[in-house]
């Protein structure tokens, strides 16, 4: 009972030990565990079979043994006893008695007890002698009979054992055959199921790689388009502040310009009445009526963009998907702006592109919107390139390209060739060149009118240099600056930063600012033009700072002061963790180095 305690004890632990093995170890122990425990059973049971078949030859065996020497004894005894039966009777007679079988001797033996006295004459005519000879002859064939059917039984029971031993033999040799048999197929077994196993394990490992490498890819692909996703919303959301700031700092210039009319207005408007002229008064009032709505509307001078009708909003998709085709998604809202101006977005030729070069299908004029829309676009992208427009905000360069939309590109090439650029002027003096009456030498204002990015004010001087530097706040890595400036791959692009800045407001061009990429060439220039001053210095809106963040004297840094506000120092920087962004320093601060003052005409 304690026995089977423990053996059940043991088991319980084995199989406790086997569920926390892995499912294809326990499996391929199962197998195993299953196979051996049929191998061992067919073993045993072969064995028994040959072992009862070597006992029943043994037995077998024996018996014949035992067989044999009860026939030599039980033909001993009738020998001996056949012999002394004839003597007796020989001896008894004392004449010649004839003995013919085994039952003519006991008849003998029985008549000899009847007539011992009684004269006894030979029978048959035979005479004691020949009797006695034929009794020993009856002898000796009674033991030869015995002999042989005992030596017929000892062969029988020798042969019958040999062949149950070899029939036992035989079973052994099958049953060890059959086990060599199976010790193979025991082992392809196990060398399968260990196959299986690694193969379960090479394609479970190569599965949770595959998958950890997609879930890593799309992890990077998510972040990749998270990032740009809030690059995108950090430069709209600039813009937007941007835009609302300069809308309220001319709100404010506009209400205080309003404020001085209105008071320059009573004024003139009590001298007025006290000189009694009827005729100025009115003309006073008109002008007080009239001005102050244009200063509390802003007049031309608005920030706001005109809205596009609902006509070219309908077209959104369209000039998306073609914008796209054509290489300047970017510039979609440019496009709203042109189809607005060229039609208000009716008509079969809202683009106004029949006498484009690219059209081919309708030369009686375009009647295809969507034809249209894919022509002018075309024709508008060729302008932006030939203009090298570099972005969405790179107005100098965009009314080029616009003013080339309406002349014809061969205008873009003229201007750059004799002027470097657009201005109202040279359009002008290229419709003369062609008549005078040639296209809409306004066209670039009207169009920018319509265009969110157009109505930013630049100002002029220091204030221009800071605006163009604050419509980039929110750009990340810096490529327009760095590829702007001639380098094919990211560099330190801080210094790239102001020297675009300053060619934007033509800058570089007019020598006020130089071209720069290494921080100490800036340096080196505004200490040579006697334009430096030191860390302790109160800068002004417009002046170029430059940053020593170790204090040791080497410049590692530059950026643009946007203005200075109770002792604090407000900045734009470019390359600022790899970003437009702004900064604020304490004055004299141990990280400003100093300042380059460049020689604006305001």
């Amino acid at each position: 009972m304690k026995e089977n305690t423990i053996r059940t004890k043991n088991a319980l632990e084995h199989v406790g030990e086997r569920s926390e093995r892995a499912p294809n170890e326990y499996a391929q122990n199962q197998v195993m565990d299953k196979g051996s425990r049929t191998v061992k059973k067919t073993a045993e049971s072969v064995q028994r079979q040959g072992d009862r078949l070597v006992h029943y030859g043994m037995d077998r065996y024996q018996a014949g043994k035992q067989a044999k020497k009860a026939a030599a004894e039980a033909a001993e005894k009738a020998a001996g006893e056949a012999a002394g039966a004839g003597g007796e009777a020989v001896s008894e007679a004392g004449k010649q008695v004839p003995i013919k079988t085994r039952e003519a001797v006991n008849a003998m033996e029985k008549n000899a007890q009847k007539g011992l006295n009684k004269p006894v004459k030979p029978a048959d005519g035979k005479t004691i002698k020949q009797s006695f000879y034929s009794s020993a002859k009856s002898q000796r064939a009674t033991k030869t009979v015995f002999q042989k059917h005992t030596k017929r039984a000892i062969k029988t029971s020798e042969k019958t054992g040999k062949l149950s031993i070899k029939t036992g033999e035989e079973a052994t040799r099958l049953t060890k055959g059959s086990i060599r048999t199976m010790k193979p197929g025991i082992k392809t077994g196990r060398a399968a199921a260990q196959a299986n196993a690694k193969a379960t394990k090479a394609t479970t490992k190569a599965s949770v790689r595959a998958s950890k490498a997609a879930s890593k890819a799309a992890v990077k692909a998510s972040a990749r388009a998270a990032q740009q996703s809030a690059k995108m919303a950090a430069k709209v959301s600039e813009t937007t502040a941007k835009m609302s700031i300069q809308a309220a700092k001319l709100a404010v210039k506009t209400t205080m310009a309003a404020a001085k009319a209105l008071a320059a207005a009573g004024k003139a408007f009590a001298s007025a009445l006290a000189s009694g002229g009827a005729v100025v008064v009115l003309i006073i009032m008109v002008v007080i009526l009239f001005g102050g709505t244009l200063c509390l509307i802003g007049g031309s001078n608005a920030t706001a963009a005109e809205a596009v009708s609902e006509e070219v909003q309908a077209y959104t998709p369209l000039i998306q998907k073609y914008a796209a085709a054509h290489g300047i998604p970017d510039y979609v809202e440019l496009i709203k702006a042109v189809m607005m101006q060229e039609s208000g977005g009716r008509g079969g030729d809202p683009m106004q592109c029949s006498e484009c070069g690219y059209n081919d299908q309708y030369p009686g004029g375009i009647t295809d919107p969507e034809y249209s829309i894919n022509i002018g676009i075309r024709y508008l992208a060729d302008c932006l390139h030939a203009a090298g427009v570099a972005s969405p905000m790179d107005l100098e360069h965009i009314k080029l390209a616009l003013q080339g939309y309406n002349f014809g590109a061969g205008y873009i090439t003229w201007a750059l060739e004799n002027y470097g650029g657009y201005t109202q002027a040279n359009a002008q003096e290229f419709a003369n060149l062609h008549g005078g009456n040639y296209g809409d030498v306004s066209y670039v204002p009207n169009v920018l009118r319509y265009y969110p990015f157009g109505r930013i004010p630049t100002g002029g001087g220091n204030s221009s240099m800071v605006n163009v530097a604050a419509s980039q706040i929110g750009n990340v890595g810096g490529e327009p600056y760095w590829s702007w400036y001639g380098f094919s791959s990211r560099v330190e692009w801080c210094a790239c930063f102001v020297s675009w800045c300053a060619d934007q407001c033509g800058y570089i061009d007019a020598g006020i600012i130089p071209k720069f990429s290494y921080v100490p060439d800036g340096v080196a220039y505004f200490q040579s033009k006697g334009q430096w001053q030191d860390g302790s210095y109160t800068p002004k809106a417009g002046d170029i700072i430059f940053f020593t963040w170790d204090g040791s004297g080497g410049s590692d840094h530059v950026g643009i002061v946007e203005s200075v506000t109770d002792g604090t120092v407000n900045t734009i920087e470019g390359n600022t963790t790899d970003s437009c962004a702004r900064r604020s320093y304490a004055l004299g601060s141990y990280v400003i180095l100093g300042y380059g003052c460049p020689g604006y005409m305001n």
